[in-house]
């Protein structure tokens, strides 16, 4: 599949390269090296180690550039030894079955007798013979010449040892090559649809045991691969990007919640018998296990990817890894012991890939169109809630006070203060006698007033 990557500049392009998370671990774990000394030598943390080798995060600045410069040391020092080795894996006769070493029969390599290696030895390619050296002729001497001159013109002669080069007008000339249009990126997305859509599924149903469910996992899967096409564009491997996705889509633990969930998915007997000739035994098997057991079974027994990547894509270390495919392995045996061989369970699995019923699947152009709609939703659903923050945060700051005006303190009882001057308050008898006298009738002689004469 052609791949475009896409034009627009971003901080992560305009920085240092760097490989993918995977080939970060690839690259450590081909040296033999360990979290920590990798750490060491760019001057972080372990953790911070894993996180780029996970692809959580990312580095930055010099931290970018160390780590790039220490990644494309280790990749020299591979190549160089790759080189180095490749004729003695020759006569070795090692055998990559499945992208994976055979070894006694089982995973490792196969080694031949003394027979066989003589044989491959003696029909071995021999190298070339180097071309000698080319000798010029001695200088004629002017007899020699003279005579040469009187016979007239002939050909001249080529020296024994001298290479023969042809005329540049018999070679054949050079094909010329033909301009490939390049897809736009609607048709590289289309084309990585078109191509792995279907066997994402297969792989998701056996996870879940869900048809349904393993589709819409599959179409968020891809939701997000085109909302972030530029990244899965340029990644070497766009389908373990995607399978990634929707992978840990299918076996987030927050889809128990949901209501489809909490009871079994109707399941077509047909259906059924086609995908297993024996039954849903190895299906059911599969859903009895952990779910990261199944997960790495399913990567390195049925999709036949090698130990180191199954780790990587499952978030663990190699040993780790290692284990749980052997637990897997121990556990289907035992419940199937006609699957005790690897051979015959990667068989069984590759049958089940292969074979399972396959829902209706959506276009391409669907896809791409229900991921553009969820992106504007999200958008908008993210502009709509910023402006509700902005908005109550101006009311807040309309209605609020300008200045800081401090409490008063709670008064206090003060001594030494002299006592108030003049009579005292009435008391209850007195507010009674003077009530009295008000209302009581005058019997005397009325009172004697002053006038002015």
């Amino acid at each position: 599949m052609t791949q475009t990557p896409s034009t627009t500049d971003s901080s992560t392009n305009a920085a240092t390269p760097l490989p993918s998370p995977k080939e970060r671990r690839r690259l450590r774990e081909a040296k033999a090296l360990s979290e920590e000394q990798v750490a060491k030598a760019v001057g972080v943390t372990r953790a911070t180690i894993r996180s780029w080798e996970t692809g959580r995060t990312n580095p930055r600045g010099r931290k970018r550039e160390a780590y790039a410069k220490l990644l494309a040391t280790y990749e020299a020092e591979l190549a160089a030894q790759a080189q180095g080795s490749e004729p003695a894996a020759e006569i070795d006769g090692r055998e990559r079955v499945g992208g994976r070493e055979r070894v006694g029969g089982t995973d490792g390599t196969e080694r031949t007798d003394g027979t066989e290696l003589a044989e491959r030895t003696d029909t071995a390619p021999q190298p070339p013979e180097p071309p000698q050296a080319y000798e010029p002729e001695a200088e004629a001497e002017p007899e020699a010449e003279a005579e040469a001159e009187a016979e007239g013109p002939h050909e001249p002669a080529v020296h024994p040892s001298a290479p023969v080069r042809p005329d540049a007008a018999s070679l054949p000339s050079p094909p010329v090559p033909v301009p490939v249009p390049a897809l736009t990126p609607e048709q590289a997305f289309d084309e990585l649809y078109s191509h792995a859509a279907a066997g994402l599924v297969r792989q998701v149903h056996l996870l879940t045991g869900r048809r349904e469910f393993s589709l819409e996992a599959v179409e968020h899967a891809f939701h997000i691969a085109w909302e972030r096409w530029p990244e899965v564009a340029v990644d070497r491997d766009p389908v373990g990007w995607v399978r990634a996705m929707a992978y840990e889509y299918a076996m987030s633990p927050w889809h128990r919640l949901r209501r489809s969930h909490r009871r079994p998915e109707p399941t077509d007997p047909g259906a059924t018998a086609a995908a297993d000739p024996d039954g849903p035994t190895l299906s059911g098997t599969l859903l009895d296990l952990p779910p990261m057991y199944r997960r790495t079974l399913l990567l390195y027994d049925g999709l036949g990817l090698d130990l180191p990547e199954t780790a990587a894509e499952t978030e663990a270390s190699t040993p780790a890894a290692a284990s749980r495919l052997m637990h897997a392995r121990a556990a289907v045996a035992e419940l199937m012991p006609e699957l005790a061989e690897p051979e015959q369970l990667q068989e069984r699995l590759g049958d089940l890939l292969v074979d399972a019923p396959l829902p209706e699947l959506a276009s391409a152009r669907a896809v791409r169109a229900g991921s553009e709609r969820r992106t504007r939703f999200w958008t908008r659903a993210a502009i709509g809630l910023t402006a509700a923050v902005l908005g109550a945060a101006a009311v807040a700051m309309a209605t609020s006070q300008s200045h800081y005006e401090p409490r008063q303190a709670p008064g206090e009882p003060v001594g030494g203060v002299a006592p108030r001057f003049g009579p005292p308050a009435f008391t209850r008898q007195d507010v009674e006698l003077r009530t009295m006298l008000e209302h009581h009738p005058r019997k005397g002689p009325e009172r004697l007033l002053p006038s002015a004469r």
